[in-house]
């Protein structure tokens, strides 16, 4: 064998390891889900305990995720990346969006609360920042003792109660499938494109 390639193959678990550590440690931002489904009427008149809802629990959310969100690093106050990628979607130009809930390990006042994708009437990818300041009820949930679901709802254009499954014309909303993402970033922090993988990380419905 020649050196040359014997130091390649040396070096090269090296090399992977360099570049997974880099991205793991990281400590300014985490993926805190990564999720693709196909979601269908059937889905959402039977999920519970709230139709309309993909709840996003388990394994399915970051198990590195930090209990307190408030310290060492500040994530309460900083900003969510959302990333939405619309796969499929039936043709009828239909505004739909996706109210994102972050519930708490411990809350109060309404204990939760809610950001969302923003409206989009075709498949593609929407891509946002918000802060972690500015959204629904963000004040409900005690950051320091972090969070255990989230909760994707899937709406039309007309607010809170808009949810999809109501609407008599519930075909131009299903099915869909889509891909959605959200990287908490820290305070002070800009969001690194990089962090997310080129496909999602939990696959369901495929």
């Amino acid at each position: 064998m020649k050196p040359q390639l014997l130091i390649l193959i040396l070096l090269f678990p090296i090399f992977l390891f360099a570049q997974n550590g880099n991205k793991m440690g990281n400590k300014n931002q985490f993926i805190l889900f990564d999720v693709e489904f196909a979601y269908t009427k059937q889905d959402a008149d039977s999920s519970k305990p709230s139709k309309s809802h993909y709840y996003v629990t388990g394994n399915m959310l970051n198990t590195n995720r930090p209990k307190d969100w408030t310290a060492p690093v500040d994530f309460r106050n900083g900003t969510v990346h959302i990333r939405l990628e619309v796969l499929e979607k039936p043709p009828s130009n239909e505004l739909t969006t996706w109210t994102l809930c972050y519930i708490p390990n411990k809350g109060q006042k309404n204990n939760y609360g809610c950001t969302g994708t923003g409206l989009y009437a075709d498949s593609g990818i929407y891509e946002k920042d918000i802060s972690m300041t500015s959204f629904w009820e963000n004040e409900s949930i005690i950051w320091s003792e972090g969070i255990k679901q989230m909760d994707l709802v899937i709406k039309d254009n007309s607010g809170g109660q808009g949810h999809a499954h109501k609407r008599s014309d519930h075909e131009k909303f299903f099915p869909t499938k889509v891909r959605i993402s959200m990287v908490q970033v820290a305070a002070g922090a800009a969001y690194d494109p990089g962090m997310l993988p080129a496909k999602a990380l939990y696959v369901r419905g495929n």
